[in-house]
């Protein structure tokens, strides 16, 4: 049997998929498959995006706790994010903290990360880009 590979849906992928564009199409068969990993900091970041525009994120909530394990930032993820930082930051303009907090995750879990954002666009091996 195949083990099926695991990713770390950003944000940005979330955002895409709720929405139904075509870079969230193409994040829809790794969000569905319920084997991904979301972050804590991304529901962060997706409850504030929904308050600001204006949508109840109520129910996106439930759906991404029921098709993705929630990685809470833990000691391990949070000393790993600000090494990383600080490597990033001389690489890649406005690179934050958000970032690096989602690139720990996915290399501490072995993960390769969904997303659209362009401060990852570099790490080729290490995300699938669907924007």
């Amino acid at each position: 049997m195949r083990r099926t590979e695991r990713f770390v849906i950003d944000s940005f992928a979330w955002f895409e998929y709720f929405s139904g564009s075509e870079a969230g199409k193409r994040a829809m068969d790794h969000i569905e498959r319920g084997e991904s990993l979301t972050p804590s900091i991304v529901i962060a970041e997706l409850s504030e995006k929904y308050m600001t525009i204006g949508v109840d994120f109520k129910e996106k909530l439930n759906f991404i706790g029921f098709r993705s394990t929630l990685i809470p930032l833990d000691e391990r993820i949070a000393e790993y994010a600000g090494r990383l930082s600080v490597e990033r930051k001389r690489k890649v303009e406005r690179w934050g903290m958000v970032d690096s907090i989602i690139l720990a995750t996915a290399r501490l879990n072995k993960c390769r990360i969904i997303t659209g954002d362009e401060h990852f666009r570099d790490l080729r091996n290490e995300v699938l880009m669907i924007k």
